[in-house]
């Protein structure tokens, strides 16, 4: 979910620029997830663990709710307590069904037995309850947002950087 910039966030996204002398640019602010315990659980994935794709409802960027993702952008990642925590950097973005994740995409997301099964399955469940919440119809055939990212602050965080100032793709050649 997109949220709006804070002092805090500014001085968050001044420091990641100023260290890595980033040229001013605008970027995306977010907080994960539906709630704050939801926001921090995948927060910790992007920080400590497997975490470096993400999706959402195509819905949610035509109708206003969250911003659509650039390749090279910038977003910064708010924690439960709407803090900024992390900043990634979009490698990739694709729009297409749901239902058509592939097995590499689930295991980029990091969620879960991280198999696509499962992903679909949990991604099912989320969409499914908010689209009875917020009153639309949800099926898997839905055009979803497939974004995939590379952490790059905080330092002692971030993903190694590869020749061109990106980090490579964290995905292993084969998936289990």
């Amino acid at each position: 979910m997109d949220k709006p910039r804070s002092p805090a966030v500014e001085a968050f996204w001044g420091a990641y620029r100023a260290a890595r002398s980033v040229p001013e640019q605008d970027y995306d602010v977010c907080r994960m997830g539906s709630s704050p315990e939801m926001a921090d659980e995948l927060l910790a994935l992007i920080l400590h663990g497997p975490k470096r794709a993400t999706a959402c409802l195509l819905r949610d960027v035509e109708l206003g709710g969250e911003m659509m993702s650039k390749v090279g952008g910038h977003v910064v990642v708010l924690d439960g307590g709407d803090r900024p925590c992390a900043i990634w950097r979009t490698r990739s973005v694709d729009v297409k069904p749901l239902d058509q994740v592939d097995a590499a995409f689930a295991w980029d997301e990091g969620e879960g037995e991280r198999t696509r099964e499962d992903w679909l399955a949990m991604h099912s469940r989320y969409f499914a309850a908010r689209a009875a919440a917020e009153a639309f119809a949800f099926d898997d055939s839905m055009p979803a947002v497939f974004e995939r990212f590379s952490l790059v602050w905080p330092p002692e965080h971030a993903d190694p950087e590869g020749p061109a100032g990106i980090a490579p793709s964290a995905s292993p050649s084969r998936h289990p």
